[in-house]
């Protein structure tokens, strides 16, 4: 099995998020990763979902999705012709002493100190799932206190849009 990237666009309607979840879920299949959110289009929600199946599950996952009439387009986003990120939220154990090394760490990944308490700091990072657990790895003999972690977004690269593909007629 290799895991997918897809991006579908759907209409933004209630119960469109549960039909497609379940969908894929009668199948068998389990979601990595799901992430929803508004378009450029008022009436058009995205949803980026990752899915770990083979070839011929993910041809059969993708016909069944266009065969919903709330789904506008299905696209793969191969990982190297498309733009990943992933958002988490770290709240890492520290006192006075270890601060500054934790403050010094989430430089040299590009992340952003969120909050700071007396035995606590929650970092905020952006990037690609290997990156994010690069990340972890290193902040984890501080102590991981909590952790909250989106779902993958991802854009293909160049000029082109998943509403410039066409929509299927209905």
């Amino acid at each position: 099995m290799a895991r997918h990237t897809l991006s579908v666009l759907v209409e933004d309607k209630p119960g469109v998020l549960a039909r497609i979840s379940g969908l894929i879920s009668r199948r068998g299949f389990n979601i990595n990763s799901l992430a929803v959110g508004p378009t450029e289009h008022p009436e058009m929600s995205r949803m980026t979902i990752v899915v770990d199946v083979d070839e011929t599950a993910l041809e059969q996952v993708t016909k069944q999705l266009n065969k919903l009439v709330e789904v506008l387009k299905v696209v793969e986003l191969e990982t190297s012709a498309s733009v990943q990120r992933e958002l988490v939220l770290i709240k890492v154990r520290c006192d006075a002493t270890t601060r500054a090394e934790i403050v010094q760490l989430t430089q040299m990944f590009r992340c952003n100190v969120v909050d700071v308490g007396l035995d606590s700091v929650v970092i905020e990072a952006t990037g690609t799932p290997e990156k994010l657990d690069a990340l972890l790895a290193v902040l984890e003999p501080y102590g991981v206190r909590e952790i909250v972690q989106s779902g993958l977004v991802a854009v293909g690269r160049g000029g082109k849009s998943i509403t410039d593909r066409g929509r299927k007629t209905a």
